[in-house]
């Protein structure tokens, strides 16, 4: 398949929006990664999920890829009954990589609380260091969609909301997840880019013996 380059005005606009929409997660006055005087390390089922993002770019109706801007990440979600705190911690791999979209290392918080459910979907809100939104998914939490509304975002960005598609596949250890930036104005929704990832997930667990040795 032919890879269709990205011209340098694009880059340049996804060098900006990327290093403003990653900027916004040390902003929020509100929301940070919570700091606390004791540790529970048993109150929550907890689960790790490292895995990795490719990015991609939305011109001329096509997305084309932004390998520069590529990551692998990890997370670690601890779930509360009906509220999940989460944090984010992501590494931009390529050696090219120019920092226009910020320190190769970057974290962001994530709480989401679900409070009711109708017809079989259970909805609720978001509170995280990008912004405040809402959210929606079936009962247990297989698939999940998250509106998020960025804070501070100046009429001159070319977007102003990030939703979130995902996909939970637990049997497999597997979660597919796109973030995608949004232009939303006048009822209309215009793409700007996305973040295609996959992670695989860790739990609590017993092994049998060492699972590496010296060699």
């Amino acid at each position: 398949m032919k890879k269709t380059p990205i011209s340098n005005s694009a880059l340049l606009a996804f060098c900006l929006i990327t290093a403003s929409f990653f900027a916004s997660c040390s902003s929020n006055k509100n929301i940070t990664i919570p700091v606390s005087n004791k540790i529970n390390f048993e109150d929550t089922y907890t689960i790790i999920w490292n895995g990795y993002s490719k990015a991609f770019i939305y011109k001329n109706d096509n997305w084309l890829r932004a390998e520069t801007f590529d990551y692998y990440f990890d997370v670690i979600q601890k779930r509360y009954n009906n509220q999940w705190k989460s944090v984010k911690s992501l590494h931009r791999i390529h050696p090219d990589y120019n920092g226009k979209a910020g320190q190769r290392d970057q974290t962001m918080y994530f709480e989401l609380k679900y409070n009711s459910m109708l017809n079989g979907k259970v909805s609720g809100e978001l509170f995280s260091s990008l912004g405040d939104g809402t959210l929606s998914s079936d009962q247990e939490f297989r698939t999940a969609e998250i509106d998020i509304n960025l804070k501070n975002a100046s009429a001159f960005m070319p977007y102003n909301k990030i939703r979130i598609s995902q996909k939970y596949d637990y049997e497999n250890g597997k979660l597919t997840e796109t973030i995608l930036l949004l232009n939303a104005k006048n009822g209309k929704e215009i793409p700007f880019m996305k973040n295609e990832e996959e992670a695989y997930f860790y739990i609590k667990g017993k092994l049998d013996k060492a699972p590496t040795t010296f060699k």
